[in-house]
């Protein structure tokens, strides 16, 4: 996506390449096109796992000036997450927040706000009321 996108981009991020292309699959058909979006699966090699470097290509695939709210499945990949936020560096890493919401409702329910032209905060703060 360009960095005009005028949403807030999705990026779901799982240890497991079939979970998150299956959860950005799933996203992809419930809000169309509308909302930027990508996914990061597995480590470097392709197994079981999460890498920064592969985090921070799909947020700017799914980059948007709007923001970006990242998905995670379990801590490695929060924390990898972390690590390519801080990649971005500023300003653009202040324009992307980790959701403490469920991966696959999450997703759907910050894509379904996003895809209305919803803020990334009020993105993050739908997802997040998910949680127990």
């Amino acid at each position: 996506m360009n960095g005009k996108a005028a949403n807030v981009g999705i990026v779901v991020v799982s240890h497991s390449p079939l979970v998150a292309r299956g959860i950005a699959d799933m996203v992809r058909q419930m809000v169309g096109d509308c909302v930027p979006l990508s996914w990061s699966g597995g480590n470097a090699d392709g197994g079981l796992g999460t890498h920064p470097a592969g985090i921070m290509a799909a947020i700017e695939a799914a980059w948007s000036n709007a923001g970006v709210a990242v998905f995670v499945d379990l801590g490695g990949a929060e924390t990898n997450s972390e690590m390519a936020i801080e990649m971005l560096g500023p300003p653009r890493s202040g324009l992307v927040s980790i959701c403490n919401a469920p991966l696959v409702e999450g997703a759907v329910i910050a894509a379904a706000e996003a895809s209305g032209g919803a803020s990334l905060a009020r993105v993050v703060a739908t997802a997040e009321e998910l949680s127990p």
